[in-house]
């Protein structure tokens, strides 16, 4: 008997703000690979995920959600790094919520439709639709205008329905060798996952009062004699007020933010971690397309 085809290649999943796409590559990966928070937009860069399955590598790229939104540098780069992963795709998964479809999900339709790849549509968030029947009549009313390959019923967050999605995914991508180790989960550097973890530390604690102009740079990243990671991390703001914010009355909230990702990181590691943390102030920074180079930003 012929031996089975092994496929490699890439998957863009994409989708409006908060519809679930990070908690949905972590499910597949069965790893805490992207960042997750109740706010929008907390993926801000193109995350490779790397799953090795029987008969083939799938690279599952996490995008930010596509919006509307241009009016400043930062919103560009996260329609452009959406748009960049859609371009290097062999297959697209949009998701969607559960029983919701409006303009952002339909402009994320149209580019997947203007790419012309195979594309599967993800309706997540299953689990929070307490009435089923609402189900099929909502795909069966986005089918009537729109095509996709296949579609998935899933939940991201309870993993459910995900190994169905996997073989039609697998199924889609090219023949060819694998890309990466088979112990390989990402080409992210430590250095830039433990910027992550500190980043959905600040997103996490600080909630509702999250000011929108936030992101977190690795200053310094070095592996000590002794075994431990010392790591010096900055919060950036854009504002004395926002500053104030983040560190909290007597600096406690910035150390409850310290704290927790430190042991996040010390997780990821699987080592000891000393965390500095700093809160500082840039003016403009999210509409200064200089400062998010030197922040990382694609």
């Amino acid at each position: 008997m012929a031996s089975q085809t092994f496929r490699c290649g890439s998957v863009a999943i994409v989708g409006r703000p908060n519809v679930g796409k990070s908690t949905l590559l972590n499910a597949l990966l069965q790893a805490h690979l992207s960042i997750v928070t109740q706010r929008a937009h907390t993926t801000r860069q193109r995350i490779l995920g790397i799953a090795n399955v029987e008969g083939g590598q799938i690279l599952y790229l996490d995008t930010p959600g596509l919006g509307g939104g241009a009016r400043h540098a930062l919103n560009r780069s996260l329609n452009r790094a959406v748009h960049a992963a859609i371009q290097d795709a062999d297959v697209a998964a949009q998701v969607v919520a559960a029983a919701h479809w409006d303009a952002e999900d339909a402009a994320v339709y149209a580019a997947l439709a203007e790419r012309g790849i195979p594309r599967l549509l993800v309706v997540n968030k299953v689990d929070c639709v307490p009435d089923k029947t609402r189900l099929l009549p909502f795909v069966e009313g986005l089918a009537r205008e729109r095509t996709w390959d296949e579609v998935f019923l899933v939940s991201a967050a309870k993993r459910s329905g995900l190994p169905a999605l996997e073989a039609a995914l697998l199924a889609r991508l090219p023949a060819g060798a694998a890309r990466y180790d088979s112990d390989s989960y990402t080409d992210r550097s430590e250095r830039f996952l433990a910027g992550e973890l500190v980043r959905e530390q600040v997103m996490r604690q600080l909630g509702e009062e999250l000011p929108y102009a936030t992101t977190v740079e690795i200053e310094r990243f070095e592996d000590r004699r002794d075994g431990v990671t010392e790591i010096a991390a900055v919060v950036w703001v854009e504002r004395e007020g926002q500053k104030a914010i983040v560190i909290g009355a007597g600096g406690r909230r910035a150390k409850a933010i310290g704290s927790a990702a430190r042991r996040s990181i010390e997780a990821l590691l699987e080592r000891k971690v000393f965390l500095k943390l700093w809160v500082r102030v840039r003016a403009g920074w999210s509409d200064d397309e200089a400062a998010l180079k030197q922040f990382g930003y694609e």
